[in-house]
Order: C-alpha cells, then structure tokens, then sequence
C-alpha cells in the first residue's frame, strides 16, 4: 500500500508541473553560423535535433507538450512553432523587448497560474546539453519535490575547471553526494575573477549556477510582488488581459505593456534576496555550449584532436574545429583553431579566444552591417 500511495502522490504533483523553456537569446558568441534570426537555440549542432527540440525531449518523460510554455521573440516565433508542433501556439510566448529573465519568469508564473493554481514551474534555458538524461530526470523529480514544499530549488553543476564566466551557488561545505540530496544555499556568487574561481574549484562547495530553476508559480509571484512591485503590478496586468484574449491579441498585450517591466534576471530580482533557497548538487554531463570551443569539445574528434564537420585535408594540423559546408578545406600546420564559414562571412580563432566571437557582433552592430547580423 505505501508504494501505491507514494506512486500517486508523485503522479499527482508530477500533473502540475510546467515547464518554462527560455528561448530567446542571440547567440552572439557562435557568429558566423548563429544570426538574429537563426540563433544557437535553434540550430543542430549534435545529432538530429536542435538544441531547443532537444531540451523538450529531454523533460518528456515529466512534462508533456501540452505543459511546455516556451518564452523566445518576435523574429524567432515561426521557426520555434515549427521546430516544436506538439506545443500549443499560444504556449509559445514572443516577447516584444528583451527584460532579461527576471520578467520572464514573472510572466509565466502569472500566465500558467490561471490555468493550474497549484502549479510547479521548472525553468530551463534552450542551449544546454545534458550527456546523462537518466540521473537528470532522477535530480528533476527530486527538485519538483522539494518544490512543491515552496522552496525555489537551483540546480548547480560540479565545477570542472575554474571558470570565470559562470555564476556560483555556495554550500556550506563539500557535499557528499551528487544528484540525490537538496542542501540550503548559503549564497550566490557574480562571476568571479580567475584567480578567485580557482579557490571556488579548491574549496569544493562552490558550484556552477546552471540556470535551472524550480518554484510553485504562486510562490515566485509573491516574491516577485515583494521584492520588484512595479514590474509584479505590469506583469499581473498582462496576465488578466492575456486570459481572455486571442493569441493574436494578446500579442498586442504584450507590446502595450511588457516594455514597462524593468530589465532583471531572476538571480538579482528574487534568488538573492529570497530565504530558504536549496541547491542540488548535479552531476548529469552539462554543458551550456557557450563558445564554439564548448563545440568542439563535446564532438567527435580525429587522431589529431581535429573535430570536422566538412571535407578536409590536413597536414600537421591538430586541434582544429572546421565548419566550412560545401567545399573543400585544406591546411597545413596550423593548430587549435575555430574555423567557421557561411555565406558572406568567415570565421577564424584560436579557440581559446572563441568566448571573444561576441566582440566582433558588437563591431558588426558598430558598423550597421545588418546584413551579417
């Protein structure tokens, strides 16, 4: 009888959770191939799917179409409803101004709220990879859980180097076991400099913030109305207009109003200012493929260390990533470059460089060269 019961009570709250799919970003660091109107998210990088059709998949077994809520913008809004055909249409949100994701998750909560009350949101960013699916579902069924007791849950992902361009999440000390325990959250951590996110990779109880979230919707609006009112008071606007509107209405909501939120992440507006917040120490393969060079270590690769997507004729070359469709690339003695190249524009880097790509977008924008962006 008492597995029954616990077997029940999991489908139930499992029937109320929604997941929150953030889909709108640019992917300026994957310039050449990734564009304004074609960005990382939606692009296939590893195997058959795109990164966004990917992060669906990998939540099916808890969430089904019909709960997936999906935030991108205006220029993305076809290619996302035609990459995703099992979402609803009006699931599938365009935010006319980017807010960054404090809004966002406002807004979901807002939305989904009056249409399941008891709701669990699960927030996922579109360009993750996760190698271990199995221990990802056994961490996501333990975080809805912990969730629905109304704590915010954040996943943090076991440090492999001392990276400097992610946020960290502190515990109070080295916990002892991955992917089955939720341990409360001393304090988050902005992006540190080097020589601090080797101590953080030292000391064993920092982790990687991943940007996944877990909250009730009606736990992250409270907060939301006590610690941002003004955008809570837009936001809940938005929400009682939406309800009774058509998609194409309520698109026209959204452009009256949503411009009035303010421009917040999540981790500055709620997650450090809020108490009781529990982490769950993961280790299920992440990667948030954030340069090319994230790229090329999650392909295949030759004797050479080469990772080739095209045709290519290498001689004392190594280290290579080669992306150059429809034609031949040939090179002799070079080593450890990104080599990109669609139509119009070429791309050449060291790899250690590849989190620099974004630089050149910003002298594209500079130079109004819009037909490269």
């Amino acid at each position: 009888m008492k597995t029954t019961k616990v077997a029940s009570n999991s489908a139930a709250l499992h029937s109320h959770l929604h997941g929150v799919i953030l889909a709108g970003g640019r992917g300026t660091r994957f310039w050449p191939r990734s564009r304004a109107a074609h960005p990382k998210q939606l692009m296939n990088f590893f195997g058959g799917a795109s990164l966004l059709q990917q992060t669906v998949s990998r939540v099916a077994p808890l969430i089904p179409a019909e709960r997936i809520w999906v935030f991108t913008n205006e220029l993305l809004l076809k290619q996302v409803r035609k990459q995703l055909p099992g979402v609803p249409p009006e699931q599938i949100i365009a935010e006319p101004v980017q807010r960054n994701t404090g809004p966002c998750a406002g807004l979901a909560a807002e939305l989904i709220l009056r249409r399941d009350p008891d709701a669990v949101l699960g927030m996922f960013p579109s360009d993750q990879t996760i190698a271990d699916e199995r221990a990802f579902l056994k961490v996501l069924r333990l975080a809805v859980a912990q969730a629905a007791r109304h704590k915010i849950v954040v996943l943090g992902i076991a440090p492999r180097w001392p990276e400097t361009g992610y946020g960290y999440m502190e515990f109070s000390a080295r916990p002892a076991r991955r992917n089955s325990q939720a341990l409360p959250v001393l304090r988050f951590r902005e992006k540190p400099k080097l020589s601090v996110a080797q101590r953080y990779l030292k000391a064993g109880r920092f982790f990687w913030n991943s940007g996944m979230f877990f909250w009730r919707a009606s736990l992250f609006r409270e907060l939301l109305q006590q610690h941002l009112p003004a955008t809570a008071s837009v936001l809940n606007k938005i929400g009682e207009r939406m309800a009774t509107s058509s998609v194409g209405r309520g698109q026209r909501v959204l452009r009256e109003l949503y411009p009035d939120c303010e421009n917040i992440s999540v981790d500055f507006a709620v997650l450090e200012k809020a108490r009781g917040i529990v982490g769950i120490p993961c280790e299920v393969g992440w990667s948030d493929v954030g340069s090319w060079n994230a790229v090329y270590d999650l392909l295949p690769r030759d004797s050479q260390s080469n990772a080739l997507r095209s045709e290519s004729l290498l001689i004392d070359s190594s280290g290579l990533l080669v992306d150059v469709p429809g034609k031949l690339f040939a090179a002799i003695g070079i080593t450890d470059l990104v080599i990109v190249e669609t139509g119009g524009a070429l791309l050449v880097a060291r790899r250690d460089r590849a989190q620099d790509v974004s630089q050149l977008v910003k002298q594209l924008e500079l130079a109004r060269r819009k037909e490269l962006l």
